[in-house]
């Protein structure tokens, strides 16, 4: 299987960076338990209350992976850029203006609300509310500092090659020692630019991974998945790949080791499911429903947290119901598939007022994630 190049695209690229995104969103909108507290509502997660239910994390937590096809689209952006005269810093400044503008333009918005609720009615609980409703942003604050770190991370991956990732990794592993071992617990903040920089890195070697025989693509597989088993029950880390309360640790705040072995596992599975997806993304229904969550993935997940709490808002209003039964019961259980209901109709107004394409998707598309999550969703 050959790598897409600039005139043939890579639909299967295209249906990872959407998909992560929306499972993100599901997640949120399905599983999140929220508690109304005197100072406020406080969010938890069904992963507390259930045993061994934190082993589905390893698929859902898809936030590796789609740092590493950030950082194939943004290689071969920039190679597309090269050719038409652009510099670098120029590049870089144009994906940063796009994808900084609708973010702070939500928060701005929230900010306002935030202030106006909190002096007309006296209630300091809204400031935890915009909190909540804003932080699913860090990662595009992350994302952010990535694309501004584009001109040393082609160096090192002209001048270095696959030696960046090695030392990268080493890093990350260094900075769990200093925090595990000897306490040094904010030494872990350097790991939000190291193992999302090191899985953003990885993306430059995504066109050598597709060519490669299908036995590596099983090998790597393996290699995360084993690498995960054997760094959670070292006892160090927990299982989960995302945060739970009670636990003394979190994998994700700040992300640890064990997110490169995520990484090598989430690379291997979506390689050995290549060949069944490229299929089945040749077929004219799976091509339009490609190009369909592609067009609305970034606006659905800047704005989905504020359709959730519109739809918390009305059914508070109009049933007098806010908060969820804890622990969760046999009913919420079975209501998960229709919890998605109510933020997603309260969510595509928002998309619609906010977040239109002004452009046809296949042309925006072509600029890759730079462009594809910024500017042109308006």
């Amino acid at each position: 299987m050959k790598a897409a190049d600039a005139t043939d695209r890579d639909k299967y690229v295209d249906w990872l960076r959407a998909l992560s995104l929306i499972v993100v969103v599901v997640w949120h909108w399905a599983f999140t338990i929220l508690q109304w507290k005197p100072h406020g509502p406080e969010p938890t997660s069904p992963l507390g209350f259930t045993s061994g239910l934190w082993i589905l994390t390893w698929l859902l937590q898809v936030l590796p992976l789609f740092f590493y096809v950030g950082g194939h689209v943004h290689l071969l952006s920039w190679r597309r850029a090269q050719t038409r005269g652009v510099g670098i810093g120029s590049f870089v400044w144009r994906r940063i203006r796009a994808l900084a503008l609708p973010a702070l333009f939500l928060s701005g918005v929230w900010v306002v609300i935030g202030a106006v609720v909190t002096y007309t009615f006296g209630v300091d609980w809204m400031w935890r509310v915009v909190l909540l409703v804003l932080s699913p942003l860090w990662f595009l604050g992350v994302y952010l500092v990535l694309i501004a770190l584009l001109p040393v991370s082609l160096w090192l991956h002209r001048r270095y090659d696959v030696l960046t990732l090695i030392w990268l990794g080493g890093a990350a592993l260094v900075v769990d020692v200093l925090r595990f071992r000897y306490g040094i617990d904010g030494v872990g903040w350097l790991n939000m630019v190291i193992v999302w920089g090191l899985a953003h890195q990885a993306g430059f070697f995504y066109d050598r991974v597709v060519v490669l025989p299908r036995r590596y693509d099983v090998a790597l597989l393996w290699t995360g998945l084993f690498a995960l088993f054997g760094l959670v029950y070292s006892g160090i880390y927990p299982g989960s790949m995302v945060g739970v309360p009670g636990d003394k640790w979190s994998n994700m705040a700040p992300p640890t080791f064990v997110i490169v072995a995520l990484l090598l596992f989430q690379i291997g599975l979506v390689e050995v499911l290549r060949p069944a997806m490229e299929r089945v993304l040749e077929r004219p229904s799976w091509q339009r429903v490609n190009d369909f969550i592609n067009r609305y993935s970034l606006p659905l997940f800047l704005f989905h947290t504020t359709g959730m709490a519109i739809s918390l808002g009305l059914s508070w209003w109009l049933f007098g119901t806010l908060g969820d039964q804890i622990p969760p019961d046999l009913v919420w259980w079975l209501e998960r598939p229709i919890a998605i209901i109510g933020p997603l109709i309260c969510t595509a107004p928002v998309i619609y007022l906010f977040g239109r394409r002004r452009t046809p998707v296949r042309q925006m598309r072509d600029k890759g994630v730079g462009g594809s999550i910024s500017s042109e969703h308006g």
